[in-house]
């Protein structure tokens, strides 16, 4: 029987051979290439001595290093450009300005970069080429709010979405709806430049219109559905009153809907994905075969509340424990997608650790278990934490500190209950964000 060390560096193997396989710079070069002035991206292919100026901007977590993978590829054709990226994502570039900026809530930083982005294409024309590179995060990054709107509004209602427990899609519905970028608009800012979108998917089905809320992309969402999404939340006495406003004119036609599938402004648009969730989640399948393990996927697209499907992942993963079925041990069961958290408590975490900490006390006592869970962009929550790697002792190491694990789950402060029994996973920046990854292995 494997020990415990060993199911732990096996399950941290695992979740990085899926980080591997999602590298935004590999994602690029495997997807675009190019043969002096011939450029193959996807299934389509671009004359570059057609194009006067070749731009490349960019937002999320990844942005920068996919702006490696283009300066690379087209080096002194590139006219210039800029990307938003989080606090301690960025990397050097010799052709493009790197800007770091606030996630998940947006800050001035992250706005001053988007305004910039904004009239490098407001200067775009027809001979104009403009790469954009978009992954995770974008959202929060490319902040440039509808006219009358301020950032601290914005910044409100973001927040306000997020500890709602709002589904991605929702919350991105809201956005594009105060934004002047978001929802096809900056595709139709940079008309008629012709626009190569390479796409970063953080997002369940990878909905294009949902990865950073779509700028690139025909919006399908309404101004009506963002009122019934605050209404539905119960978010309408948080919401600044100047928000709620802005929405309800937009219900009123007062002003301008977000652009539409019929749109010609996206003739010229190609947007194309390069990564995803699935991609890595094949990855550590393979590198738990090569380790031994008999595997199986228990889904692509885990949701819903972190604790829930915790308890239910763990459910399998005890009957595998305890019957060897539907697995034979030593076993290894691997998740991936991205749960939610309704925040309740003034505690500190994130839906990784959350799903962790759940997962620690459904299985408390089962020997040779192990389960990590862990966002692939390295950050968790406002923590340093990618998520928490546990075992059936961890309840058992926190009740002889003095630690109720219940109570710190009932408060939202898986955090510090893991900080405590040694139990946090910390990765770093990893450049890169595909949702999140689940290993459970038991020996």
């Amino acid at each position: 029987m494997r020990s415990l060390i060993d199911l732990r560096a096996h399950a941290g193997e695992i979740f990085f051979a899926g980080l591997s396989a999602v590298d935004p710079l590999a994602a690029v070069k495997n997807n675009v290439r190019r043969k002096r002035n011939r450029l193959d991206v996807g299934e389509r292919s671009y004359d570059l001595r057609q194009f006067r100026r070749i731009f490349i901007i960019g937002c999320g977590k990844a942005a920068a290093r996919m702006a490696l993978g283009v300066e690379q590829l087209l080096g002194e054709k590139i006219s210039g450009g800029i990307v938003v990226v989080k606090y301690g994502y960025g990397v050097r570039l010799n052709r493009l300005e790197v800007i770091e900026a606030g996630h998940p809530i947006p800050d001035d930083a992250g706005l001053n970069g988007a305004r910039r982005i904004a009239a490098l294409l407001q200067a775009c024309g027809e001979g104009d080429l403009v790469f954009f590179l978009v992954s995770g995060g974008g959202s929060a990054l490319l902040p440039y709010p509808a006219n009358e709107l301020s950032l601290a509004e914005k910044q409100t209602t973001t927040e306000a979405l997020l500890k709602s427990g709002a589904p991605i899609f929702e919350i991105n519905a809201v956005r594009k709806h105060l934004s002047r970028l978001k929802g096809g608009q900056l595709a139709r800012l940079a008309a008629p430049a012709t626009i190569i979108s390479l796409v970063l998917s953080d997002v369940l089905g990878d909905s294009l219109e949902a990865i950073a809320s779509g700028p690139t992309v025909p919006d399908s969402s309404t101004y009506n559905d963002c009122l019934d999404i605050i209404h539905r939340h119960k978010l309408g006495a948080v919401i600044p009153g100047s928000v709620l406003a802005h929405l309800e004119r937009g219900t009123r036609g007062e002003i301008a809907e977000t652009p539409k599938s019929f749109s010609a402004i996206f003739e010229r648009v190609q947007n194309l994905i390069i990564g995803n969730n699935r991609m890595a989640l094949s990855a550590a399948v393979r590198q738990a075969g090569e380790l031994g393990y008999h595997t199986m996927i228990y889904t692509d697209s885990i949701h819903g509340e972190s604790r829930m499907a915790a308890r239910e992942f763990s459910m399998l993963v005890r009957e595998i424990a305890i019957s060897n079925k539907p697995i034979s041990r030593p076993a290894c069961v691997i998740a991936g997608g991205e749960t939610t958290v309704t925040v309740r408590g003034q505690g500190l975490g994130g839906r990784n650790q959350e799903f962790a900490l759940s997962a620690a006390i459904e299985l408390e006592g089962i020997d040779a278990v192990v389960v990590l869970s862990g966002g692939t962009d390295g950050t968790d929550g406002p923590t340093e934490a990618a998520g928490g790697i546990v075992d059936g002792k961890t309840v058992s190491r926190a009740l002889g500190a003095g630690l109720e694990p219940r109570k710190f789950l009932d408060r939202n402060d898986s955090y510090h209950l893991l900080h405590a029994t040694g139990d946090l996973f910390v990765t770093g920046p990893t450049l890169t964000n595909v949702m999140d990854l689940q290993v459970a292995l038991i020996s």
